[in-house]
C-alpha cells in the first residue's frame, strides 16, 4: 500500500474546525491565507508520498549503524533529508531574518504530521532541529543567532536536545554534566548524555548539540542548570565546520522501533560550548525547545496512526473471509473508531498550533494560556491515539499483522516511543492538572465554555449529538472543579484519565463543527465518535476522581505479587 498524504482532511480542519481564518487575518500572517496554505500542504504531501514514504521500510530493515565512531544512516535517508532541506521545509515557521519562511506553526505541524506518517525515523531530524531553532530565536545572543540559525534553517546543520543522563530523566534537576568557564567566553562541557536522537549524522555537515549542564556555582536542582551550544565541529572564522570538538558517540541504542533514527549515547570530554541565554536559566530555553517538540510529537502520533489505518483499510478491503472483512461488523468498528479518533487528535493538534500562532500574532494572554493548556493534551492524546490505532491495525490484519512482511507491525513498534519521549504522557497529564490548572481553572473553563457554545450552535441541526457533547462537557466541568479543590498528589493519581477525558470532549466539539460544515461522511464520523469514543469519559472521570488513597493502601510487596507480606 502506498501512503497518501491527508491533505484534504487537514485542509478541511483548517477551513472549518479551527480558527485558521482568524490567524490569516492578522498582520503577521496575512500572507498565509487559504491559497498559500493549500499550496504548502499540497507540495508537502507530494514530498511525503513520493520521496519519504518509500524510505520507511528501508529504515526499519537497515538501521542506522555506528562505524569507527561515525553514524551511517539508513539507505536513502541522506537523499530524503536533502529533499526536505532543499524544499525549505525545516525553516517553514522560522524567522525570515535568518532564512525562514515565517509561516504559521499550524502549517508546520500539518507538514510534520505528513512527514511522520511517511517516515517517522527521518522526520525526527527536522523536528529536533526546528525545536533548537525555536530555542535560539528566543534565547540566544545575536552573534549566536547569526552563526547558527541560517545553517540550521537551511538544513546544512542539524540540531539535537541533550537532556537525559543515566541518573537524570524526568528528574532533570539530578543531572551532573559540568560546564567550566574557559576564560574566553566559551565553556568546557564534561559528562554523558543518553537517548540523544540523531546525535550524529552523515546527512548534514555539522550536528549542533543543545546540552544542559551545571556551572561551578550552580544551585541544586533545576534552578542551577544552564544550556550550552556544543557543535560536533567548531565553526571556523568563516562559519564553516572546523576542528572536531571533544565529543563522541559511545554507542547506538538497540530499540523496539524507529530503527532508522540513530539514538546515541554521547560523551563530552571538556568539549567546547557556548552559553545559550543567561547563566542558570537553561530550563527556560530548554522548555522553549521542548514545547515545540511536544506538539510535534503529538502530530507524529497522528501521522503514524493515519499511515497505519490507511494500510489496515486497504488490507480489509482485499482480504476475503466470508466476503471482504471490511464488511465484518467488528472490523468495521475498529476502522471507524480509529478514523474518528484520528480526526479528533489531528484537530486538537492543529487547534493548539493555531493558538500558538495567534499569541505570536496578537500578543494576547488568552491565546498563550490556551496554547499552554492544549500542548500536553495534544502531545498525550495524539500519541495515545497513535498507539491505539497502530495496535488496531495489526488486529485488522490478523495473523498477517504479526508477520513483518506486511509492515503493519512496524507502525506499532515505531509509534510506541511517542508516549515516552519529550516528557512521558504521565508527565504531560501531571503538568495539565498541576501547572495548567494553577490559574484556578481559568483556561480550562474558557475551553469548556467554547465547547458548550459549540453544542448550543448545533442544537437545531443535530440535537442528539449536541446533547451528548453538552452533558460530557458539564460532567467534565464538575470534575475539574472537584480536582481544583484537591491537593496535588490526589490530582496526580487521576491525571492521565482526566487528560484523556478532556481530549475527548474537545474532540467531540471539533467533530460537531465538522458535521455542521461538511457532508454526510463527517456527520457519520461524528456519530461514531459520540456513540463509541466519548462515552469512555464516564470510566475515566471516575478514575480521575478516585484519588490516591486506594493506590497508597496497596503495598509494594503486593504489587510484586506477594500477598502474604
Amino acid at each position: 500500500m502506498t501512503y497518501r498524504a491527508p491533505v484534504e482532511q487537514i485542509s478541511f480542519i483548517l477551513r472549518h474546525v479551527v480558527p485558521y481564518a482568524e490567524l490569516a487575518a492578522t498582520e503577521r500572517f496575512s500572507e498565509a491565507g487559504e491559497e498559500t496554505a493549500t499550496a504548502i500542504l499540497t507540495e508537502a504531501g507530494k514530498l511525503a508520498q513520493t520521496v519519504l514514504a518509500p524510505l520507511n521500510r528501508a529504515g526499519d530493515e537497515h538501521p542506522a549503524r555506528l562505524e569507527n565512531g561515525r553514524v551511517r544512516s539508513s539507505p536513502g535517508f541522506a537523499e530524503g533529508f536533502a529533499a526536505i532541506a532543499e524544499g525549505g521545509w525545516i525553516g517553514l515557521a522560522a524567522d525570515p531574518d535568518h532564512g525562514g519562511m515565517g509561516l504559521p506553526q499550524a502549517l508546520n505541524m500539518a507538514v510534520a504530521e505528513m512527514m511522520s506518517g511517511a517516515c517517522l525515523s527521518l522526520q525526527l531530524n527536522p523536528l529536533l532541529t526546528q525545536g533548537q531553532i525555536e530555542a535560539l530565536e528566543h534565547h540566544a545572543s545575536d552573534e549566536m543567532k547569526a552563526l547558527y540559525l541560517p545553517r540550521l534553517i537551511s538544513g546544512e546543520w542539524s540540531g539535537t536536545m541533550n537532556l537525559t543522563e543515566p541518573g537524570a530523566g524526568s528528574d532533570v534537576g539530578a543531572l551532573v554534566t559540568r560546564a567550566e568557564p574557559n576564560g574566553d567566553g566559551s565553556y568546557a562541557i564534561s559528562g554523558q548524555k543518553i537517548y540523544i536522537t540523531w546525535g550524529d549524522s552523515d546527512v548534514t555537515e555539522n550536528v549542533c548539540h543543545a546540552v544542559l549542564a551545571r556551572l561551578p556555582d550552580a544551585a541544586p536542582g533545576t534552578r542551577g542548570i544552564s544550556l550550552f551550544m556544543v557543535p560536533k565541529f567548531i565553526p571556523d572564522a568563516d562559519g564553516k565546520p572546523g576542528v572536531a570538538n571533544d565529543l563522541k558517540v559511545v554507542s547506538l541504542e538497540e530499540k523496539l522501533g524507529i530503527h532508522g533514527s540513530p539514538t546515541c549515547v554521547m560523551s563530552y570530554e571538556r568539549a567546547t560550548g557556548w552559553l545559550i541565554g543567561a547563566e542558570h536559566k537553561g530550563m527556560a530555553a530548554m522548555f522553549t525547545m521542548m514545547n515545540c517538540a511536544r506538539l510535534g510529537v503529538g502530530m507524529q502520533g497522528v501521522g503514524v496512526a493515519e499511515a497505519a489505518l490507511q494500510q489496515a483499510v486497504a488490507y480489509a478491503a482485499e482480504r476475503k473471509q466470508m466476503g471482504p472483512i471490511i464488511a465484518h461488523p467488528d472490523v468495521r468498528r475498529m476502522l471507524a473508531t480509529a478514523r474518528a479518533e484520528i480526526f479528533a487528535a489531528r484537530a486538537i493538534g492543529l487547534a493548539c498550533a493555531t493558538a500558538i500562532d495567534m499569541e505570536r500574532a496578537t500578543g494576547e494572554r488568552d491565546h498563550a494560556a490556551r496554547a499552554a493548556f492544549l500542548t500536553p493534551i495534544a502531545k498525550a492524546y495524539g500519541t495515545d491515539v497513535g498507539c491505539r490505532v497502530a495496535d488496531q491495525a495489526v488486529q485488522v490484519h490478523g495473523g498477517m499483522g504479526y508477520i513483518e512482511e506486511t509492515g503493519a507491525a512496524q507502525y506499532l513498534r515505531d509509534v510506541r516511543i511517542t508516549p515516552i519521549y519529550e516528557g512521558t504522557n504521565g508527565i504531560q497529564a501531571m503538568d495539565l492538572v498541576g501547572r495548567k490548572l494553577s490559574d484556578e481553572g481559568e483556561a480550562a473553563m474558557r475551553l469548556l465554555d467554547e465547547v458548550l457554545d459549540c453544542a448550543k450552535s448545533a442544537q437545531a441541526d443535530h440535537p442528539r449529538l449536541a446533547n451528548d457533547l453538552w452533558q460530557a462537557a458539564e460532567t467534565l466541568r464538575e470534575a475539574t472543579q472537584t480536582l481544583l479543590d484537591r491537593d496535588l498528589p490526589d490530582r496526580f493519581a487521576g491525571a492521565v484519565p482526566y487528560l484523556a477525558a478532556f481530549a475527548r470532549v474537545l474532540g467531540g466539539c471539533y467533530h460537531l463543527r465538522a458535521a455542521q460544515a461538511g457532508g454526510g461522511a463527517h456527520l457519520a464520523l461524528a456519530r461514531i465518535f459520540m456513540a463509541r469514543v466519548l462515552p469512555r469519559n464516564s470510566g475515566d472521570l471516575a478514575e480521575a476522581l478516585a484519588g490516591l488513597d486506594d493506590l497508597s493502601a496497596i503495598s509494594d510487596a503486593a504489587l510484586a505479587g506477594d500477598f502474604g507480606a
